[in-house]
């Protein structure tokens, strides 16, 4: 093997050796297990409903309260508008739990197709022998 290296060590006029060297195996740790990318989006976005819940509520405390004092009209279709938002966060926050468990199912689903004929036979028992014995007849003359 060293003859390979000869033309080198020549040209570049040096000495080359090959050097034999132990291989020692690192041991990485193992990586911890992340959440999935729709784990962290489901609570991502959980966590933001969740706040523009409570800032709604608040709002809507704050306008009733300017509502009450001024008896505006306009006061009370803005506090109307409000309820409205707020009811509407509530249900994305509920379509949100379906969605993810629409997600969930069908990560879960097996692919397979199962498919299960059962025949059904109406009829005496004497038919049935009859009908087994003439099957078994006609498999025999085939053979």
């Amino acid at each position: 093997m060293a003859d390979n290296y000869e033309s080198i060590d020549k040209a570049l006029d040096i000495e080359s050796s090959i050097v034999e060297t132990e291989s020692v195996e690192i041991k990485k740790p193992p990586i911890p297990a992340q959440k999935t990318d729709i784990t962290k989006d489901y609570e991502y976005t959980r966590a933001n409903l969740y706040s523009l819940i409570e800032k709604g509520q608040e709002a809507i405390n704050g306008i009733m309260e300017l509502a009450g004092e001024s008896a505006s009209p306009r006061a009370y279709e803005v506090a109307g508008q409000l309820i409205k938002s707020v009811a509407d966060t509530t249900d994305k926050l509920a379509d949100l739990q379906k969605k993810l468990k629409d997600l969930e199912d069908e990560s879960t689903k097996q692919t397979t197709n199962n498919v299960t004929n059962n025949a059904l036979f109406v009829g005496s028992t004497t038919e049935l022998s009859k009908l087994l014995k003439q099957g078994f007849l006609n498999n025999n003359k085939s053979e």
